[in-house]
């Protein structure tokens, strides 16, 4: 359902019809919790001077791209969880429009930062092609969702913008949800190879995917609303 401009500065957009539960961004706090954890651990060793290991020295030999994107990841996954609370974005609450404007950038940091990190260090231990060709596959999809989300909102298209936006974040939540896969994985085949590994991967990337179509197309049987602009 796309927004409808009418000439007095108003827009018809879909609208809830009950508020945001606070489960919701809490529950994508809480996902966030553990990578945002883990990259806190990667810059304190980088801070401090942790042991080189062949596991470790590719971020040591160019420290920039990885601590540009775990500053960057966390920032875009906490106020990220925020946008998707009704209330913050209606009408007379600036909150979302402001935060957007920061987001933005801070995703596209989490975008490039991933994708140079895939294509110019030197692969981990146990990357396949597979994993290789899903990062930059799903990397270059947050990335055009970002950028397809801001075309949309300055064509004052909401709907649209919304569903782009939404589509990116789920992308960018893809470490967090890899956490669990990796979880579920261990439980079920114990140590798993290179190409489980990858799939494991890739399956939160699509979870996290279905999820956010699951939510724009209930969203877009809902009623519309005025919004002032």
């Amino acid at each position: 359902m796309k927004a409808i401009i009418q000439t007095n500065g108003q827009m018809k957009v879909p609208a809830r019809k009950i508020r945001t539960p606070w489960w919701v961004p809490a529950g994508l706090i809480l996902l966030s919790v553990i990578p945002i954890t883990f990259g806190i651990i990667r810059l304190m060793q980088l801070i401090n001077g942790a042991e080189i290991t062949p596991a470790n020295a590719r971020f040591f030999a160019s420290p920039s791209p990885v601590v540009i994107h775990i500053i960057s990841s966390a920032i875009y996954a906490l106020l990220g969880a925020f946008q998707f609370v009704s209330r913050l974005w209606q009408r007379g609450i600036k909150w979302h429009r402001w935060v957007g404007r920061l987001l933005l950038p801070f995703g596209l940091l989490v975008g490039f930062s991933g994708l140079w990190m895939t294509l110019f260090y030197p692969r981990s231990e146990g990357a396949s092609d597979l994993l290789y060709g899903l990062r930059l596959f799903f990397g270059s999809g947050m990335i055009l969702s970002i950028i397809l989300g801001f075309i949309s909102i300055r064509r004052r298209d909401v709907a649209q913008h919304q569903a782009w936006m939404t589509r990116a974040y789920a992308i960018g939540m893809g470490a967090a949800t890899q956490v669990l896969t990796g979880m579920a994985g261990a439980l079920i085949l114990g140590t798993v190879n290179e190409f489980e590994n990858a799939l494991l991967m890739g399956t939160a990337w699509v979870i996290n995917l279905v999820v956010a179509e699951w939510s724009i197309r209930k969203d877009s049987t809902r009623p519309t609303r005025t919004v002032y602009i």
